[in-house]
Formats: structure tokens, sequence, C-alpha cells
């Protein structure tokens, strides 16, 4: 206060003295015998006082230390904040447990059921060859690498892997990550940086929604798998940003969504990306060994060349039945992860024997390219049985091998809606001994698309594990929701 009273007390004292200057335009003041303006003399001397004042401390009133008793009173009213979040009763759930592998058919309570919640796409879970591949890596090489790949963890079984994959798909090299996940938010915050540009789908699944997060860049998105809204989001966010030609750009999609079973329109990506000159990054995670004619993807499938996807990565849970991920596009892009991408730098590498798994994965892929034609053939037959559900829709497409089924007329709650397709699924599974799962999300999911029940179509599902399926969730729906509109 004293400090803003000084100041005003100076200003309306400089006030007078402009006005006499200004009423005598042509006074005079002498300084050290050099006449001056009255108006410099005025300007000067008020520099010289603010200066003066700036350079004082400000008033601060002496601390004393509080008494025992206050202390007391302090400790008292404090209220810490919960460590964790309180749980309500939604949030509790105790999921089925598999007591065998997660194969076409499984075993849940000493009871075999057909599994439609495992993405084994290839039905390769159990496969004898695999399963060769990997106790012969077991004896040669132990359980895991102990170490990441830059410390003593890179084995030969990885380089093997590596430049397998690179030659399955057409592209000059590959780099192999220890959990399919952090492939995706190691891979994303690599490459982009703060002030970057991010155009992103609104669907796209948690791992890349994480990526994005640690990435720290400018996050905009458009409408789940809306072309139009893509072309005027690129436009707009050009136009705005003068910047945007020396910034790095990026489009992030996914090639069949997890969160819907929508497949990207990639002739149509790859337009807006030459036109508005922008990189892409395409997560094949659900994608790699079931779209295309021989298992290579999203690019097969439109016959788009794969050199124009900037960075691919997927994960090798899926389709391989293996674990891990990998990114896979030019040797600059992967020479660059080895050096900067945290979830390749710092974890310890995949055990030898996963990567002889997918190697030899990829191998049956390759000499039985039949098995995609039956798992196309299997979604088909699904999806026939399915399309016609009380109160419920098909919401995935028909080549897609996640099979998404959403309430036709939503409760207008999240939660609401969510708690009806669970009592769908665990009716399903009570019942009719069928393992279906609702597309329930963490706390961290910022994925604003509908909730819906996920089956997970694979090659080794019979023609009787579909259309019990189907049946079921006809029969169960039917029930549940009776009084739903």
């Amino acid at each position: 206060m004293d400090f803003v009273s000084s100041v005003m007390n100076l200003t309306n004292t400089t006030l007078d003295w402009m006005t006499l200057a200004f009423d005598a335009p042509f006074a005079r003041a002498v300084v050290f015998g050099v006449p001056i303006s009255g108006h410099l003399f005025v300007e000067g001397l008020l520099l010289v006082v603010i200066l003066f004042l700036l350079s004082q401390k400000s008033y601060k009133p002496p601390k004393r230390p509080l008494t025992e008793k206050e202390i007391d009173e302090l400790c008292h009213e404090w209220v810490p904040e919960p460590l964790i979040p309180p749980i309500k009763e939604e949030m509790q759930f105790e999921p089925p447990v598999l007591e065998s592998a997660a194969g076409p058919h499984t075993v849940i309570n000493g009871k075999e059921v057909v599994n439609f919640a495992s993405a084994n796409y290839l039905g390769l879970v159990g496969h004898e060859k695999l399963l060769e591949s990997c106790t012969t890596s077991l004896e040669k090489y132990g359980v895991g690498s102990c170490g990441p790949r830059g410390f003593y963890g890179t084995i030969d079984v990885h380089l093997d892997c590596e430049a397998r994959i690179a030659k399955f798909l057409g592209t000059p090299d590959s780099i192999l990550y220890s959990y399919g996940l952090s492939t995706m938010f190691s891979a994303i915050p690599a490459f982009c940086k703060r002030g970057d540009v991010v155009i992103v789908d609104e669907g796209v699944h948690w791992g890349i929604q994480n990526g994005l997060y640690l990435s720290r860049s400018t996050i905009v998105y458009f409408k789940h798998n809306d072309m139009d809204s893509l072309r005027s989001t690129l436009e707009k966010v050009t136009l705005e940003n003068k910047r945007a030609k020396k910034l790095r750009r990026y489009i992030v999609v996914e090639a069949i969504y997890q969160n819907s079973g929508q497949i990207a329109p990639l002739d149509e990506i790859i337009q807006l990306k030459e036109k508005y000159r922008f990189r892409v990054l395409l997560d094949e995670s659900n994608s790699f060994g079931v779209l295309g004619s021989t298992g290579r993807g999203l690019t097969e499938h439109y016959g788009v060349p794969v050199e124009k996807i900037d960075i691919i990565t997927a994960a090798m849970g899926h389709a391989l039945a293996a674990e891990g991920g990998f990114c896979t596009g030019s040797a600059r892009v992967i020479d660059h992860q080895r050096l900067s991408s945290s979830g390749y730098v710092f974890s310890a590498s995949l055990p030898p024997y996963l990567a002889s798994a997918a190697i030899t994965a990829i191998g049956i892929l390759e000499q039985h390219p039949d098995i995609i034609a039956k798992l196309k053939k299997n979604v088909a037959v699904l999806c026939k049985g399915l399309s016609d559900i009380h109160g419920l829709q098909l919401a995935s497409d028909a080549r897609s091998p996640i099979v998404f089924i959403k309430l036709k007329n939503s409760t207008g709650s999240l939660q609401n809606d969510l708690m009806l397709l669970e009592t769908i699924a665990d009716r399903a599974l009570e019942e009719d001994a069928v393992f279906v799962v609702a597309s329930k999300r963490s706390m961290l999911d910022k994925c604003c698309l509908p909730v819906g029940i996920r089956l997970f179509v694979s090659a080794g599902h019979s023609e009787s594990d579909l259309r019990k399926a189907s049946e079921s969730l006809k029969r169960v729906a039917a029930v549940v929701l009776a009084g739903h509109p």
C-alpha cells in the first residue's frame, strides 16, 4: 500500500508539473549549465523517482512462529485427501478366471465354455508348432533376457524376429517391444513433442491416448471414422497455424478400432495426408494377420503401398498368439526409437521364447493363408446370426474380427448402459457357457464412443460355436431388455 500511495502522489505531482510545462511551452531549466525544456526535465525526474521506488524492498510483516496450540488446532482441522477415489458398488468387479489356455474353448470354474473374449484371431493359441518353438527356445535361452535391449538384453532371436516382420510386411526395418501397449505409448512420444500437432480419431484405445498425453503435443480430435470431419479438421488446423509448415504434423488412427470394430478408410486418409502434408501413424494391432489376402494388414486390404505409411505399430498378442509389440517403417524411423523410445530403452527385452513364437506364427500364416479365409467366413456367419437381436444392433464392420454390438437405444447413462450389457454377458456365461465381455473401460480411458459387447472371432471357432453364441445372445437379450425400448 505504501508503494501504491507513493506512486499515486508522484503521479499527481508529475501531472501538476506537466500542466505547468504545457502552459509554459518555452519554459527552460538549467542543469549543469545546460538549458533543458520543461518536458524533458519532468520526464527525467519521473524516471529517477520510479527507479528509486522500485529499488526499495517491499514491507513484509515480521513472521512469528506458531504456538503449540495453533499447531494442534491446524492438525486437528486438517483432513487429508483420500489416497484413492472411493470405490462405488458398480466399480466392484471380479473378472472370470480362466483355468486353461485362452483358445476357442476354455475352462472357467471347472466348466468348458466357448471363448469369444480373447483376441486369438488365427486360433494359434496352443498350436503344436508354437509350443515346439517355445520349448526349444526355453532350453536354449532360458525364460527371460534380464536386461533392456541396449544393456546386454539383445539376443539373436530378437534380431531374427525384427527382420522376419520387416520382410513379411515389406518394410526396411522393425523394432520389438516387450509389451504390446508400450509399443504405442512409447513410439508416439518418441516422434511427437511439445508444440507438434496431432490429429487423432476420437475412438482410439487407451494405449494411444496415453502415448498422446505423454507426448505433450497439441492434440485435436476428429469424429470417429468420419472423413469429412478429418478433412475439415486438417483444413482448420492448417489455416489457423501459420507456422504449420515448420511443425511436425501427424494423423493417428487404428486400422480396426478396438472400441467399435470399425475399419479405417485408409485410401481416403492417404489422400488427405498428401494434400495437407501430414504424417500418418497407423496402429495395426487388430488388423495384422487378419486383413488382406495374406494377412499383411490394412495396407494390403486397400492396396496402398506400405511406404506411404510413416509409422506402423502393432501388438503381437492377438493374431500371432505371442506377446510384445513391434513398430515398422524406414530405417531412420527405427534407429531413432532405439535411442529415444522409453519402452525400448528402459524395459527388459522381450523373452526370447516369445520372439521365437512370433517368428513361427508368421511362418504358419505364410504357409496356410486359408486360415484367413476361415476367419472371414466365421465373421460373416456370426454377423448374420447377430443381425436381428431385440434391443441390440451391430456397430462393427462386416469384415472386422471384432464383432461389436451396442444398445439400439441408450438409457442416457453410460453406467446404466454398461450394467445392462454386463448382465447380458454374465447370463450368457452362466446359462449357455458362452464367454463374451462388455467393453468396460478404466477411469483413465477418455474414449467417448458408446459401450457395447465385444466378440473376438477366431478361425478356430466352429460353426456350431458361432451359432451357439448368436442364439444365446438373442435369448438373453430378449429377457434382459424386455422392458427396454
